[in-house]
């Protein structure tokens, strides 16, 4: 069994969607693939990607992103009442969102948002940044700070798993330091909406061996406190040079010898 990691499809796109539909319908049905969000806003879409992941993959392990919660057009919901839907279409379709324990390895996804913990948002995040303007949130939600803690609460039964080989994963980025040291600074006004502190903190306290996260779309993999931390974002069409535009095998049972 191989574990592949791939994360911010973005469907939308007609040359992404068919490079998931054309994936082998025999190369990978041993192994896991963990599917890190940002997937498709709409329902319908997420679905024909799940139908078709689902037959090429023996378990497909999925945590949504910011884009899967934007309000489309003529949908009479919040973000969170979007969330659950999405979570009712995991269970219906089998597509793994909770703890999964498989022998001697256990996978672990994490549910998280930002909260500004990264660095305060300018004016110009502020107005540009999406999510401010496609998310709905209850009042009870009513910042960004609230959305990631009601979140990272969720996470905390799974704090605990303990196995031979941990993988955790999530959408948003735990620390800020995963990011590669020469991203330009003019580029780095993005960093508030990137992920949380909090996030961090949790997977400290679960301690995995690899954590797979998305959202940045700079494809990286790099080891800090003894975690291997990877991100594979297929990313938009235009990103040819940050993105590996393929699945990426985190880990392999076969070499490791964990059977």
């Amino acid at each position: 069994m191989r574990v592949f990691a791939v994360s911010d499809l973005h469907v939308g796109y007609v040359e992404n969607l068919q490079w998931i539909l054309q994936l082998s319908q025999n190369d990978y049905q041993a192994d896991v693939l963990i599917l890190a969000g940002d997937v498709s806003d709409d329902l319908s879409v997420l679905q024909q990607v799940f139908d078709s992941l689902q037959a090429k993959f023996k378990e497909v392990l999925f945590v949504p992103g910011n884009h899967e919660l934007w309000i489309r057009n003529g949908e009479n919901l919040s973000s969170l009442e979007k969330f659950e839907a999405i979570d009712r279409l995991c269970a219906k379709q089998g597509i793994r969102t909770s703890v999964v324990q498989c022998g001697q390895i256990s996978f672990v996804p994490l549910l998280s948002w930002y909260d500004f913990s990264f660095g305060e948002p300018d004016r110009q995040l502020l107005r540009a940044w999406r999510d401010f303007r496609a998310c709905r949130w209850p009042s009870f939600l009513a910042s960004s700070v609230a959305v990631s803690d009601y979140f990272l609460n969720k996470n905390i039964s799974a704090l605990n798993t303990r196995n031979k080989t941990v993988i955790s994963f999530s959408h948003f980025l735990p620390r800020i330091d995963v990011m590669p040291p020469g991203i330009p600074k003019k580029r780095r006004t993005v960093y508030p909406v990137l992920g949380s502190l909090g996030l961090g903190k949790q997977v400290e306290q679960l301690q995995p061996d690899i954590h797979i996260y998305g959202h940045s779309h700079v494809n990286q993999s790099i080891e800090l406190d003894d975690i291997l931390y990877v991100n594979n974002a297929y990313g938009y069409p235009s990103e040819q040079r940050i993105s590996r535009k393929k699945l990426h095998c985190v880990y392999d049972l076969s070499e490791s010898g964990e059977y």
